[in-house]
């Protein structure tokens, strides 16, 4: 099974992520960002993007990396991975069902206000401008598709060691 963590830059999905694979039995973490790193590394002739999910060989490396990693470890793989393109969500989860490998798609959500302060106060990587630039991508795809296509839980208030339990329970109790 994969437990995929979406939600915009700043929600909180690598450290919920690392705290849901300690509450689920033979869980690990797959960062899917690492397949973009390794896209990003060729060089030269990639084109110029500002998000590498708009290379097509992305989501069907993600697709492949997880089904492999899968098929070596067996258990649950919990992914974080920001996913606004409606398309390039198909493409990824139907991919994976094609291969007989359920999902169970979480959005960890917060409000505008909340998520800049937290994008404005990050302790780690400070104020940044590429992930201030997903808050209104991510604000939009919630209201057209995202979060209907998702449990969302709402982080605005609550840790992310709450947020990791509730998706615990979820997983748990299906």
């Amino acid at each position: 099974m994969i437990v995929w963590l979406n939600g915009t830059h700043g929600a909180g999905k690598t450290t919920t992520s690392a705290l849901v694979q300690q509450l689920l039995p033979d869980a690990r973490v797959l960062d899917a960002e690492k397949v973009g790193e390794v896209l990003m590394d060729v060089r030269p002739g990639l084109p110029a993007t500002d998000n590498f999910q708009h290379w097509e060989p992305s989501r069907p490396l993600v697709i492949e990396t997880a089904r492999r990693v899968l098929e070596f470890t067996g258990g649950t793989l919990v992914m974080p991975m920001t996913v606004l393109v409606e398309s390039y969500w198909r493409e990824i989860s139907g991919g994976l069902i094609e291969y007989g490998i359920p999902i169970r798609h979480f959005v960890l959500h917060a409000d505008q206000a909340t998520l800049r302060e937290r994008i404005q106060n990050d302790k780690v990587l400070g104020p940044s401008t590429f992930r201030f630039s997903y808050v209104e991508p991510y604000a939009e795809a919630a209201r057209t598709w995202l979060h209907n296509e998702a449990e969302v839980i709402d982080t605005t208030h609550i840790t992310a060691a709450e947020a990791a339990q509730q998706i615990a329970d979820s997983v748990l109790c299906r």
